[in-house]
C-alpha cells in the first residue's frame, strides 16, 4: 500500500455513495461534526464508484424505457446533493476502494480518472453495498454502465419470443412481473392467467416458494398476479448451467440466445436469460479476517461497529451483517450508526463518558416486512407482521418503486432532526 496522503484536516472516509452512505454523510455533517471541538478540523469524505446516486429498487420497471420515470429524480448527482455544506467540510471522490489497512487505518482508492490515493482516515464506514448477477438490475459499476446495459436489453425486447429469469425473490419477480405486463398485457378480471401471451416468460426457483420473506400465502397470491401477466412459474428447481455461461451476466451478452438447464434434467431455450440469484457483498477490498462466511463485514448488530477492526470502524447495508439486508432494515440503523459515530467522535476529541451520553442501539425488527409490486397495478406484501392489501402494495411501492421517498434522503432532508 502506498504511503498515505496527509491532510490537515481529520477524514471521515465513507465507502459507497448509495442510501447507507449518503444517509450517513448527511447524519455526521448534520449532527456530528458541528458539535466537535474545532469543527473545522473534520472533513468527511464520500468515495464512490458512481457519481450519481439512484433508486435501485426501481431498476426492474426502468429497464424496460426511460419514459417509465423522470431521469432526473431517478439518478441525482452525488456531489449537489452536498454543496450545502460550508466549504472543506465534505468532499467527494469518484472512484472505488482498493485496499483498506485498518491497523494503519489508511484506505486506498483508484479514481475514475485513473489516479490512485492513499488516504488516513480517522474514521472509517463501509457502504459498499452489493453487486447484483444482472448488471441491469443496480449500480454495479456507475451510471453510464448501468444505462448502457439498458441500452442494450431494449433492442433485444423489439425481438424478443422468451426469457428466463432465475431467482424467486423480490428482483426476479418484479422484473418478470413488469417485463409480462409490458410484452404480453394482463388478462381480464374472469382470466386465471393469460391466454396464449406474445412473450413466454419462465420464473425458475430452488424453493418450495417464491418470496421466501413473505408467508406462503403471500407467494402463492403472487403467483396469481405472475400468471394475468403470462409468467410460468416453477418451484423446487435449480438453474444448473446456462450455454453460453456469460448469457445474462455481461453486457455484451444481456440478449444473447442461451441454453438454460434445470436440475430436473429439463433445458429451457430462451432469447433473454436474466439471473436474479441473490447479490454479492462489495467487500473484496477488505481484509478476509473482516468478513463472515458470506464475505458481509462482521458488524456488531448493536452497535454498528466492527470490533475486530479498531477504534471508529463502522459498516451498514448490504455490505454488512448487521441485519437481513432490505432498505428498510438500513434506514432503521442510520439514527443508531450516527450517534454511536458522534459518540465515538467527541471520546476522541477528548470528552469524557459523562459528557457524552449512552451510546444508540440498534435491535432489528425481524417481522415480516417486504412489499412486491407486480406489474403497474396489482402486488403483494406485508408490514411489522401485516398482510397489505394488493392496492396498498401498489400505493407505497408499486406506483413508482419508492422514488417518491429519494428526494428527502439524497438531499439529507430525512436526516434534519437527530433521531
Amino acid at each position: 500500500m502506498a504511503a498515505a496522503t496527509h491532510s490537515s484536516k481529520k477524514s471521515i472516509v465513507i465507502l459507497g455513495g448509495s442510501y447507507g452512505g449518503m444517509s450517513i454523510a448527511h447524519y455526521v455533517l448534520k449532527h456530528a461534526i458541528p458539535v466537535l471541538p474545532e469543527k473545522d478540523s473534520y472533513q468527511v469524505v464520500l468515495i464512490s464508484s458512481s457519481s450519481q446516486a439512484m433508486c435501485r429498487p426501481a431498476c426492474p420497471r426502468a429497464l424496460i424505457s426511460d419514459d417509465m420515470f423522470p431521469q432526473e429524480k431517478l439518478f441525482v448527482s452525488i456531489p449537489k446533493q452536498f454543496s450545502q455544506y460550508s466549504e472543506g467540510s465534505f468532499r467527494f471522490i469518484h472512484g472505488t476502494a482498493t485496499a483498506v489497512d485498518h491497523e494503519n487505518r489508511i484506505v486506498s482508492v483508484s479514481s475514475a480518472t485513473g489516479q490512485t490515493e492513499a488516504l488516513e482516515f480517522h474514521a472509517l464506514v463501509v457502504a459498499t453495498g452489493a453487486s447484483t448477477p444482472s448488471p441491469l438490475l443496480g449500480l454495479n459499476r456507475d451510471e453510464k454502465f448501468l444505462r448502457d446495459a439498458w441500452t442494450e436489453f431494449r433492442k433485444g425486447l423489439a425481438t424478443v419470443k422468451s426469457i428466463v429469469i432465475a431467482g424467486g425473490g423480490p428482483a426476479g419477480i418484479e422484473t418478470a412481473g413488469e417485463l409480462g405486463e409490458y410484452l404480453n398485457g394482463r388478462a381480464g378480471m374472469l382470466s386465471s392467467k393469460l391466454e396464449n401471451p406474445k412473450v413466454s416468460i419462465t420464473v425458475v426457483t430452488a424453493g418450495p416458494n417464491i418470496l421466501p420473506a413473505l408467508r406462503p400465502a403471500l407467494a402463492a397470491k403472487a403467483e396469481q398476479y405472475l400468471a394475468k401477466v403470462g409468467v410460468i412459474v416453477v418451484k423446487d428447481t435449480r438453474v444448473k448451467s446456462v450455454d453460453p455461461p456469460n448469457a445474462g451476466a455481461d453486457i455484451e451478452h444481456l440478449t444473447t440466445k442461451a441454453a438454460v438447464t434445470l436440475s430436473d434434467g429439463k433445458t429451457l431455450q430462451t432469447d433473454i436469460f436474466i439471473p436474479a440469484t441473490g447479490m454479492t457483498p462489495n467487500t473484496s477490498f477488505l481484509a478476509k479476517d473482516l468478513l463472515n462466511a458470506h464475505n458481509q463485514v462482521e458488524t456488531n448488530p448493536s452497535t454498528l461497529r466492527v470490533d475486530k477492526a479498531g477504534p471508529r470502524i463502522y459498516a451498514i447495508g448490504d455490505a454488512s451483517s448487521y441485519a437481513r439486508p432490505a432498505v428498510h432494515n438500513l434506514l432503521a440503523a442510520v439514527p443508531t450508526l450516527g450517534a454511536n459515530i458522534k459518540r465515538d467522535l467527541l471520546l476522541a476529541s477528548g470528552k469524557m463518558e459523562s459528557e457524552v451520553g449512552e451510546e444508540k442501539v440498534f435491535k432489528e425488527d425481524k417481522r415480516e416486512t417486504q412489499m412486491v409490486p407486480i406489474g403497474k397495478s396489482k402486488g403483494v406484501g406485508a408490514a411489522m407482521g401485516w398482510r397489505l392489501p394488493s392496492w396498498m402494495v401498489w400505493m407505497i411501492k408499486g406506483r413508482d418503486y419508492w422514488l417518491w421517498t429519494t428526494g428527502g434522503l439524497w438531499s439529507g432532508k430525512q436526516w434534519a432532526k437527530e433521531a
